[in-house]
């Protein structure tokens, strides 16, 4: 009985200490969401106010109704999932086969590609970029694409999970006369559900936050992203805090949405492919 009591105030310092954290990580976000609904200038003021005095939406409607945010916002969607149709095709596959199945120099390609991974991903820019502008694909979302299509990252995430299959079900596939795309299709596919679920969330939110890539790969204002579309609003807005703050809520949200609703599968898919892997 005394163990019980002696453990219960180090338990609620514990959950204290976890639960202030937890609002420190949180506050940024909180207060840009508060500045948001504020009129304008009255994020300027010093100290800056926690809450609005009179919360209004005329920071998201200017930036419909002027900014045109909602163009932006639909052609960040739209490429965020292309990205992750790709993603999903190219890396499932690879993954895979890196996996499962024979084939030469297999061993040695995938040690290849894990050396590119310490390769810092704006080194290859430039040369990427004069591949695109040579097929004649700058200022496409084609372009924008591309280097989305398929990562390392993503095939050593896929082949980890792979390995956990046991090769005697796919054996027992082969005998009864199932082709390898029956079992990939019929077998292996709802077997990296997890993994699959893990692999969409990378690619959705790489591709939603990618800024550096679609501003250099666009030139037409109407294809830009929305991270490229409030860059180039911030610097027409320099004072209009409020507006700014409003974008990138607009910016957080779809993807924080995302994660919440899928964090039980993401969660899992790392937890089994570090575990088995």
């Amino acid at each position: 009985m005394s163990a019980r009591a002696g453990a219960n105030p180090r338990r609620v310092f514990v959950n204290a200490m976890l639960l202030l954290c937890a609002l420190l990580a949180m506050f940024p976000l909180l207060w840009m969401t508060s500045v948001s609904f504020m009129a304008h200038g009255e994020a300027s003021h010093f100290p800056p106010p926690l809450l609005p005095r009179q919360a209004t939406l005329a920071n998201y409607m200017e930036l419909f109704s002027q900014a045109g945010i909602g163009r932006y916002f639909l052609n960040s969607l739209m490429l965020a999932l292309a990205a992750t149709m790709l993603s999903l095709a190219f890396n499932v596959g690879a993954g895979y086969a890196f996996a499962k199945l024979r084939f030469a120099g297999r061993d040695r390609l995938f040690k290849l590609l894990l050396g590119a991974l310490v390769i810092p991903g704006q080194v290859a820019m430039l040369p990427l970029f004069l591949i695109m502008k040579q097929m004649g694909l700058v200022n496409t979302y084609i372009g924008v694409l591309v280097p989305a299509a398929a990562s390392i990252f993503g095939i050593f995430l896929v082949r980890q999970y792979a390995l956990t299959i046991p090769d005697a079900l796919l054996e027992a596939a082969r005998l009864d006369g199932a082709s390898e795309f029956r079992i990939f299709r019929a077998i292996v596919l709802p077997l990296l559900a997890p993994i699959l679920v893990t692999l969409a969330i990378f690619s959705f939110l790489g591709s939603w936050n990618d800024f550096m890539w679609p501003l250099i790969v666009l030139t037409d204002k109407d294809l830009y992203t929305l991270p490229v579309a409030l860059a180039s609003l911030s610097r027409e807005h320099v004072q209009d805090n409020e507006m700014m703050m409003a974008g990138s809520v607009l910016t957080i949200l779809p993807v924080l949405l995302l994660f919440l609703v899928l964090q039980r599968y993401y969660i899992q898919g790392l937890l089994v492919g570090s575990v088995k892997g």
